[in-house]
């Protein structure tokens, strides 16, 4: 019987990150626990989830039917926009522990910044859910860098560290200022629509790179992310042979030719997901 094969783990001041994981937006009911549990069982042990997916019933049922203890699973959730305020933001995570069935979360992030609502509002309170014990740590998603320079600031004075930003990133985005300002900081950089939402699938380059390594285009793009420094990936799959095959990308290896290559297909206008209450973005390609 050949070993399972794990993700490599990420270092974030001394929280260790699965670098790959599944995403689950969009994942609902059977669909959902079905994908969480086999995932698991396959060998992912990280799994993402948020509020505003409406599915952390089905991702809790979906971790406690998998043939893993909890304490090896990595589960994220995040705290809606709207609910990041001093005492909601609060509430939220633990009806999100309510609904996952779960007593802590590995991660808790803000999911998106609220103009509304003063950041050292928002990241005390995240600061105090973990003092809570609802979750072993803390970190933030869609933070441009001036946010999340100021996120770091605020809950170092809180005695707390941050150790992820989650972001949108693909090769048509260009995310190399925010990726050197994770890594200054010393933050795992997690990607969703890794994948560009299957727009990339069929670009000529990743297919010829993928012919190249015997390897899908959707394997060359994750393999592309995780060959990154600080870089974790989360794609999304509700099939399991889909599944299965975007976690089959730790047997070979990218040269840094087809990395420069991947890389060279950002382009402006590559964003996929901004919607009205986004940040200021930073400039990319």
């Amino acid at each position: 019987m050949t070993a399972k094969t794990f993700a490599p783990l990420l270092d974030a001041h001394g929280v260790k990150i699965p670098a790959l994981g599944l995403g689950t937006f969009r994942l609902q009911g059977d669909a959902c626990r079905a994908a969480v549990s086999s995932a698991i069982d396959m060998g992912y042990r990280h799994i993402d989830t948020a509020a505003m997916y409406e599915n952390e019933i089905d991702v809790g049922a979906g971790v406690r039917a998998a043939s893993v203890a909890r304490e090896e699973v990595f589960v994220t959730t995040k705290v809606w926009t709207e609910n990041i305020a001093a005492g909601t933001l609060q509430l939220s995570a633990e009806s999100s522990l309510h609904r996952l069935k779960l007593d802590y979360v590995d991660l808790l992030l803000i999911h998106w910044p609220n103009r509304t609502v003063p950041l050292e509002q928002s990241i005390e309170a995240l600061c105090d859910a973990k003092r809570r014990g609802m979750t072993k740590h803390i970190g933030v998603a869609n933070f441009p860098i001036a946010l999340l320079d100021e996120a770091v600031r605020l809950a170092a004075s809180h005695g707390e560290t941050l150790t992820t930003n989650q972001c949108e990133y693909h090769p048509r985005l260009d995310q190399s200022a925010l990726l050197a300002a994770c890594r200054r900081h010393g933050i795992v950089f997690v990607s969703y629509c890794p994948l560009g939402q299957g727009n990339l699938v069929n670009d000529p380059v990743l297919v010829g790179i993928a012919k190249k390594h015997n390897k899908t285009a959707a394997q060359i793009i994750l393999r592309w992310h995780v060959q990154q420094p600080g870089v974790a990936a989360i794609p999304k799959s509700a099939t399991p042979a889909h599944i299965a095959a975007n976690f089959a990308i730790f047997d070979f290896e990218l040269p840094q030719e087809d990395m420069q290559e991947i890389s060279a297909l950002r382009a402006s206008g590559g964003r996929l997901v901004n919607p009205a209450f986004a940040p200021d973005w930073d400039r990319t390609a």
